[in-house]
């Protein structure tokens, strides 16, 4: 193996090695995270060889829909995204703050102080890629940084999984965080099962990324295998299941704050939160206190929380967006929309889960999508009336 690589030089490791790749990453005290089947669904959790991914196995999903099927194929990666999150790893659902004890002179307060795990994490797709980035600007880089997410952060190793087959729900090419990672990997693979052979275009991203591929038992790829990766990739473009118009849409939907539409979503919506619970980038937390029997004793914790819930919007008097409507309205805003105010960026990544794991099938493209028209027709309706009384005149 060449002893000088350069960040995303292209190289071919055969499937058959893998398992050193994992080998190497956990001779260099990761804890390794992959994908594994669980309950009938791919998650992610701790595996120690290639055998506990999921080999030969496909999810389907759409509008409210998830589905795991056994394929006549011999992929590792061949599912789209599950319902757990990269997320969970930096952003816990449950979390210590911090804990008081009574000692003589009163209190004493101690900071969670659990040392993060070194982790390196493979299979992290694309979108899941820009979604850190997202989350990165929340907790790492704004005015009100978490200690905790930027220590574990500094202890990941994120190890891409390009994406050749993308599921129904998927939107990513329009929010230009896929299929194809182009940033924040220390290692980047493409999968290829094809003409009897199963190999990996892989490239780093990263120093330590080139250091591991040091390491590996790989070659140089031919101009046929990369152009291979190159043409599965185009493909994936083009098999997107979902499409959302961009253009304007932060303006758009500040203009239609008001629109029926946000009514006729709300007799759907059952305010569960399952899209604030499956999103890669959503960040809303609140704090509960406990304390034991004796007072002797009490803890701070932080656990997600979701802007569909009543009381996440209360204050003294009341829940400011006491509708489902106004809920709704809040996170599709807030998410396409107010977002790029914060953070200069938009706080959807097209991963398609909000469709896949609402029990109704609410569909944020279609939503959009729905508004824009209204505010088309009733544009052209005006001006039909005005080339009537034109006419009448």
């Amino acid at each position: 193996m060449n002893n000088q690589i350069s960040n995303n030089e292209a190289f071919v490791l055969e499937a058959s090695n893998l398992d050193e790749l994992l080998a190497i990453l956990s001779k260099e005290g990761h804890t390794i995270i992959g994908p594994i089947i669980k309950d009938q669904c791919v998650v992610h959790d701790e595996i120690a060889s290639a055998s506990d991914l999921p080999l030969g196995y496909r999810d389907s999903q759409n509008g409210g829909t998830y589905r795991l099927e056994r394929k006549n194929h011999g992929k590792f990666f061949d599912y789209v995204v599950g319902p757990q999150l990269v997320k969970k790893y930096l952003f816990p659902a449950i979390q210590k703050l911090w804990e008081a004890k009574r000692d003589k002179e009163g209190f004493s307060v101690t900071q969670n102080s659990n040392k993060p795990h070194k982790l390196a994490i493979i299979g992290i797709r694309p979108c899941e890629l820009a979604a850190l980035e997202i989350q990165d600007k929340i907790f790492a880089e704004g005015p009100y940084k978490d200690p905790a997410y930027i220590n574990a952060r500094k202890q990941l190793l994120t190890i891409a999984v390009n994406c050749t087959n993308p599921g129904d729900t998927c939107f990513c090419v329009s929010m230009q965080s896929g299929p194809m990672a182009k940033s924040g990997y220390d290692l980047a693979l493409t999968e290829i099962a094809e003409d009897g052979r199963h190999w990996f275009l892989i490239s780093s991203g990263t120093d330590e990324g080139a250091e591991i591929l040091r390491e590996l038992k790989c070659r140089q790829a031919t101009e046929t295998e990369r152009m291979a990766a190159d043409n599965a990739l185009e493909n994936a473009s083009r098999k997107m299941g979902r499409k959302l118009d961009t253009s304007d849409i932060k303006e758009l939907l500040v203009r239609n704050f008001e629109n029926p539409i946000w009514d006729k979503v709300a007799e759907r919506c059952l305010s569960c939160g399952n899209c604030t619970m499956v999103c890669p980038t959503c960040f809303c937390s609140g704090a509960e206190d406990s304390s034991d029997l004796s007072g002797t004793q009490a803890e701070r914790w932080r656990k997600w929380d979701s802007c569909f819930s009543v009381d996440y919007s209360y204050i003294h008097g009341g829940s400011i967006r006491p509708s489902a409507k106004a809920r709704y309205r809040q996170w599709i805003t807030h998410k396409l929309s107010h977002w790029i105010d914060q953070f200069g960026i938009s706080g959807c990544v097209g991963c398609g889960r909000c469709i896949t794991w609402c029990p109704v099938g609410i569909d944020i493209t279609e939503e959009a999508r729905a508004i824009r028209e209204s505010e088309t027709a009733k544009a052209k309706k005006v001006e039909l009336s005005y080339e009537t009384v034109g006419k009448e005149s």
